[in-house]
């Protein structure tokens, strides 16, 4: 076997140029099993300004799907993604993907299915449960920390982007608010923390059909707003838990935890899933709660799965963002919004596997360049 040192970087490419770009272009520096060869948008004045300021090769979108770029990351906006994914299969190339798989289920198993023909792999964000807090809240719940989880509680409640992102009408369109944007994450995390869900009840409400910017540089303008702003969801999973899940975007401050499961020994409150650490506080019974330390990866890994996904290639295994989870989460969203519209509960017909655990070490085979944090 070759040493970590040996082996040639995966090469990598972006397809958008939007704002979640330099997230991704300084995480994918830290690994040092990826290589990121360049950067195409629908837009070209946007994909040159980010490979200027990013000393990138910039490419038209043909270039960049017939260039040596192993992995294809999609950072277009949610509706895109079943079209512009599609492009990168079809041009033989594994497809890592932003949140969520796609704008509706529907889209997203047809990605799925036409990967499958094609012998290729989708990888699709959130990777965050991949971090510190996610895999020792993962351990805990793995060693039977707080025994049988029954219940819990998942929410998500902000005021919405509207007074900091530069461009927030994509929030408030189909394939977006507060479900498909945010509570992604926490969908994601309880999946790989209990296994998949079975059924979902879901209730959604819009407080205002036009918000208006509260502040900045866009103050004052109108968004339409077509999805659901507000929704809360019952969530039955496989293993017998039922959790209940709130997002919103209409909510200024609240003192509910991001996550608390509910078991027969005690109880576990993890922190925010759209972060890689933070603290974990742990219950035993009716006692006082104690702090947990997180493990590794608690620093601003964005690209993470995509790392992750590199080296599963290299070495056959499965990756562990998977599309498989990727998809069920995107059925379950799908499921709550139909079933809020439909006032009736829904089964999912998918079922996905929990990854397996981030094992110790597992930064050295990334070639991480900085300490985890």
């Amino acid at each position: 076997m070759m040493a970590a040192s040996q082996i040639k970087p995966t090469a990598v490419a972006i397809i958008g140029a939007g704002d979640i770009f330099p997230a991704y272009a300084k995480g994918l520096a830290q690994f040092g099993n990826l290589r990121l060869i360049g950067v195409a948008d629908a837009k070209p004045e946007a994909a040159q300004s980010r490979a200027a300021e990013f000393d990138l090769p910039l490419m038209s979108l043909d270039q960049l799907l017939g260039s040596e770029a192993e992995i294809i990351i999609n950072l277009t906006p949610p509706l895109a993604h079943r079209a512009v994914g599609e492009a990168v299969l079809k041009a033989g190339k594994h497809l890592y993907t932003e949140k969520p798989l796609a704008g509706s289920f529907a889209d997203g198993a047809a990605l799925m299915e036409k990967a499958a023909a094609l012998g290729l792999r989708i990888g699709c964000a959130p990777d965050t449960f991949l971090g510190g807090a996610g895999q020792a809240a993962r351990a805990l719940v793995d060693a039977n920390g707080i025994g049988r989880i029954v219940a819990g509680q998942a929410t998500m409640m902000e005021r919405g982007p509207d007074d900091w992102h530069p461009n927030p009408e994509f929030f408030y369109r189909p394939g977006a608010g507060p479900l498909m944007d945010m509570g992604v994450y926490y969908l994601t995390q309880l999946v790989q923390l209990l296994g998949p869900i079975t059924l979902v009840s879901g209730l959604a409400h819009t407080s205002w059909p036009l918000r208006q910017i509260p502040r900045g540089p866009r103050q004052g303008e109108h968004i339409k707003v077509e999805t659901p702003t507000h929704l809360v969801a019952g969530l039955t999973f496989e293993q017998g838990a039922f959790i209940t899940l709130s997002t919103s975007f209409d909510v200024w401050k609240h003192k509910s935890s991001h996550i608390e499961l509910f078991g027969e020994l005690g109880s576990l409150v993890l922190p925010d899933p759209n972060q890689f650490g933070g603290e974990l506080e742990l219950c035993v019974a009716d006692g006082d709660w104690a702090a947990q330390a997180p493990l590794a990866f608690t620093g601003r890994h964005r690209g993470l799965g995509v790392a992750e996904m590199a080296d599963a290639l290299r070495s056959g295994r499965p990756h562990r963002a998977s599309g498989e989870m990727a998809l069920h989460v995107l059925e379950a969203m799908d499921a709550i919004l139909r079933s809020a519209e439909q006032q009736a509960p829904l089964a999912l017909q998918t079922r996905c596997a929990r990854p397996d655990p981030v094992p110790a070490g597992f930064a050295a085979s990334l070639q991480m360049q900085e300490q985890c944090a």
